[in-house]
């Protein structure tokens, strides 16, 4: 195994505070679970296609969030492919 490096990013208070209690809860080190996420998440960068990712934020303008909120409100009639998907059961 490699030596570690150190490396320091800041994070936001409620990433901070969802770290602190899940290795409060699995026992995990710190270290380890941003060791594993981070490797995770940039095997997946360079593995997927970049269409198939979803961003953990999303950042909307005034309008495009009026546009969204519309849709959820009023989000038309399915389409014939979530139809197949939702008559088979969850298969």
């Amino acid at each position: 195994m490699t030596k570690p490096t150190q490396i320091s990013a800041p994070i936001s208070k409620e990433t901070k505070e969802l770290l602190e209690k899940h290795v409060k809860t699995t026992g995990i080190k710190k270290g380890h679970l941003i060791e594993s996420a981070l490797r995770y998440h940039l095997r997946a960068l360079h593995e997927l296609p970049a269409d198939v990712l979803v961003p953990a934020r999303l950042v909307l303008t005034r309008r495009s969030f009026g546009e969204v909120a519309d849709r959820l409100r009023s989000p038309g009639p399915p389409t014939d492919e979530l139809r197949d998907l939702m008559s088979r059961g969850g298969d």
